[in-house]
């Protein structure tokens, strides 16, 4: 019996911009039916295989073919819809359309009048939704739909293309464990109807959760494919980073106990998202909010940094009780903030870095409400060194930065008034396996000069830090525990599952 071709191989694949090779002699062969993970750091040259997988870019040397037919010109997009999709961690759903709308985007059926017949746009969409289990409703503008269902209809739509083969860039970044559990096992119905994936992910567990083969790429090289099965964490984190993987968090000096608190929240309580919620955080100590998305942790961290106001109890932040709600009172009573989603709330895409960094101390930057170019860029050079960041200059906006570094300059703009508490939600996500280490590094180092950290996050590198761990569940904290948890023990409590001893 003749084996059928890969579903897409790549093979001698270089891609050049100018100087920079984003890919040199790349290659990745992906068999029908598997769940295939592509990983690296970031600037590996994963973002541009996609780019040439999807057709979106030719290589300048290398081939690409489609079960064993050669790839189709760059400009018959419909041949490239028929073989390939892509569902990017930034949604293509166009949010003021309905469901059904986005499904069929110039696709619609016209009647005899030469209209479109909108009910039959409907139909159409609740057919193809039900085909592939989408539990959907097609009237609803998709702009009310939640992470998880805009994932699901993308998939949909592009299976109504007729490809079969769909590349899920970060897919997880911003689900909770329920809904990340939901899409692997969608992901698992997909591939018994004959769909293949490739799987794009920073979480190295995901990858042994639900990848069959796993590609690694470093700097703009491949450098390693295997068997998930059989290769060891340690040897993937290896081929990442080009160096054997290290721990992160060990060594630091646990907090003094008799060192003042820098936070006090108490009997806190915002209706829907949390309720009831007291605790501490002393001086140069590290404290996580673990819990999943809708658990409360993120509201939590948010009421702290001044973006939204509790309905009842106080907070006070280093001796001070910032007026609730207001992020600037927040700054003065010295708060640093990492928000959940870089994109949206961490920085401004089209501003420089200089600008990115320093958006929290203007007053430093010069008089009567006026900036000094040279003063801001000498502060953003000195933030560039110390949180090596990549790029030539402050000038740069920071959309031309790769992820790992945006996040970076997010950091840095927390960092930017020298806070007694830094808050932090997501801090790692969606960044590099070095980038991570770094970031996480830089968390400790605030730590050991005294200030109070908080870190909101249900991945578990992050809450490996902290010298305690809160468990959020349902708006509640449900338990406390001490550096040395065990994971099972964690992950069971931020799923509100008891544990026999």
């Amino acid at each position: 019996m003749v084996a059928a071709p890969p579903v897409v191989e790549a093979t001698g694949v270089t891609k050049r911009y100018g100087s920079t090779v984003a890919l040199h002699d790349a290659a990745i062969t992906i068999e029908q039916g598997q769940t295939h993970a592509l990983v690296g750091r970031n600037g590996a040259g994963k973002s541009t295989l996609v780019s040439v997988l999807t057709g979106l870019q030719a290589p300048d040397e290398g081939t690409i073919t489609f079960g064993g037919e050669p790839a189709p010109r760059l400009t018959d997009r419909d041949a490239w819809r028929q073989r390939v999709a892509c569902v990017y961690q930034k949604s293509t759903i166009l949010p003021e359309l309905t469901v059904a709308e986005n499904l069929f985007l110039n696709r619609h059926d016209h009647g005899r009048s030469g209209l479109i017949s909108w009910r039959t746009v409907r139909t159409k969409a609740r057919e193809l939704l039900d085909t592939w289990s989408v539990d959907v409703d097609v009237r609803l503008p998709a702009g009310e739909l939640d992470v998880e269902q805009r994932q699901f209809v993308e998939i949909a739509r592009a299976l109504s293309f007729g490809a079969r083969f769909i590349i899920l860039d970060e897919p997880t970044a911003q689900l909770d464990a329920a809904a990340i559990a939901r899409l692997f096992s969608r992901i698992t119905e997909l591939q018994r109807q004959g769909v293949t994936f490739l799987f794009i992910s920073h979480h190295l567990q995901e990858v042994y959760e639900i990848c069959d083969v796993v590609t690694v790429f470093r700097d703009a090289r491949h450098v390693l494919t295997a068997a998930v099965d059989s290769l060891p964490r340690a040897d993937l984190v290896a081929a990442m980073t080009g160096e054997a993987a290290t721990e992160t968090g060990t060594g630091r000096r646990t907090p003094a106990e008799h060192a003042a608190p820098v936070l006090e929240m108490t009997d806190a309580a915002l209706p829907g998202a949390y309720e009831d919620v007291s605790f501490q955080v002393r001086a140069g100590e590290i404290v996580g909010l673990a819990g999943a998305a809708s658990s409360g942790r993120i509201e939590i961290a948010e009421t702290i940094a001044g973006l939204r106001a509790p309905a009842t109890g106080s907070l006070e932040i280093a001796g001070t009780r910032p007026r609730p709600g207001s992020v600037p009172a927040a700054l003065r009573a010295g708060v640093g903030f990492v928000p959940q989603d870089r994109h949206h709330q961490g920085y401004v895409a089209q501003m420089s870095i200089a600008d990115n960094g320093t958006l929290t101390i203007p007053d430093r930057l010069g008089r009567a409400g006026f900036i000094d170019g040279r003063r801001r860029d000498g502060f953003a050079r000195d933030m560039i060194g110390k949180l090596a960041i990549k790029t030539p200059g402050p000038e740069l906006p920071v959309s031309g930065l790769s992820g790992g570094n945006q996040q970076k300059v997010v950091m840095a703009r927390a960092l930017a008034n020298n806070p007694k508490l830094l808050v932090l939600i997501n801090p790692t996500a969606g960044v590099d396996v070095r980038s991570k280490e770094f970031l996480l590094g830089k968390v400790e180092e605030v730590a050991e000069s005294g200030a109070g950290v908080v870190i909101a996050s249900d991945e578990l590198d992050d809450l490996r830090l902290c010298d305690r761990v809160l468990v959020v569940f349902g708006g509640r904290v449900v338990a406390e525990m001490p550096r040395g948890w065990h994971d099972h023990r964690l992950v069971a409590a931020m799923e509100g599952v008891e544990l026999d001893d």
